[in-house]
């Protein structure tokens, strides 16, 4: 099973930048989906943006035009930018890896505050 680790997060003023890594134990490449979720307290995991295997992209509504997704299976690390963050960006930020009917797997979780 891979295992994921993720890194990058802290506290921000809001408007500022983020980027947050994901890097697998083993390959990425044949994940069809990597994905980055989010849960603040109190609330449900949500998707924050997702990566198929092919490249193509997804992005919650209120994160669109401001975060970006990458994959680099070379360094089996997925990426997040995160420009403009706002507040309510506030939360535990996971990894997941997934291969459709197949084998999946979350990271540990990387928090992330953006306050004043």
């Amino acid at each position: 099973q891979v295992q994921l680790v993720e890194s990058g997060g802290g506290l921000v003023q809001p408007g500022g930048s983020l980027r947050l890594s994901c890097a697998a134990s083993g390959s990425i490449a044949s994940a069809d989906v990597m994905g980055w979720y989010r849960q603040a307290p109190g609330n449900t995991r949500e998707m924050v943006a997702t990566i198929r295997k092919g490249g193509t992209t997804n992005y919650a509504e209120s994160v669109k035009g401001r975060f970006t997704i990458a994959r680099d299976n070379a360094k089996n690390t997925v990426y997040l930018q995160m420009n403009s963050l706002k507040p309510e960006d506030t939360a535990i930020y996971y990894c997941e890896y997934l291969v459709i009917g197949g084998s999946g797997s979350w990271g540990q979780g990387t928090q992330v505050t953006v306050s004043s």
